[in-house]
């Protein structure tokens, strides 16, 4: 693409692809759970997105940015954060006429989690509800749900032992 054809990034999300093998009955087994959060909003069908937002001024990073969304969507920590796979998509704003939204998505690995603990706009003011589930990270559970965007249950259903891999013991 010649730089005259770049499309100006105006918008910028960490999302986390999150697993947890520590689930009763499946500490020694094959397959983790993805933990997700159910949108479910007045009028419309609900869809199940991934933790995980817009970058803010104070967020250093983007992996700062995670950090930070999962704490406040979650009352999470995540561990062992690795790059998996991008979503470009055009995005206009007030601001910005015409660009593109950027969304980096993270494998990790859950550390904790307290449900108790979530805090910030999502909770303090929904727009609908937010419910925390979990699915059998398996070609059949991300099929049982509407996940979104599009682009990473494609993603997915093609790579989901190389996303496995991300995680394993020997990557380095």
């Amino acid at each position: 693409m010649s730089p005259m054809t770049e499309r100006p990034v105006v918008k910028r999300t960490a999302r986390a692809i999150l697993l947890d093998s520590t689930a009763p009955g499946s500490a020694d087994g094959p397959d983790p759970e993805m933990i997700l959060i159910k949108r479910t909003k007045p009028g419309e069908e609900p869809y199940w997105i991934t933790p995980g937002g817009g970058m803010e001024p104070e967020d250093s990073t983007v992996v700062a940015a995670l950090h930070r969304e999962v704490d406040e969507e979650l009352g999470a920590k995540v561990v062992d954060v690795v790059p998996a796979f991008v979503d470009t998509v055009s995005h206009s704003t007030h601001h910005a006429a015409h660009g593109v939204k950027v969304q980096h998505f993270f494998v990790c690995r859950l550390a904790s989690m307290d449900l108790a603990l979530r805090h910030g706009p999502e909770v303090d003011e929904p727009c609908g509800t937010y419910e925390v589930v979990r699915i059998p990270f398996t070609r059949a559970g991300i099929a049982s749900v509407v996940l979104v965007p599009p682009s990473l249950r494609a993603y997915l259903d093609a790579n989901i032992e190389g996303v496995r891999a991300l995680l394993a013991d020997d990557l380095g």
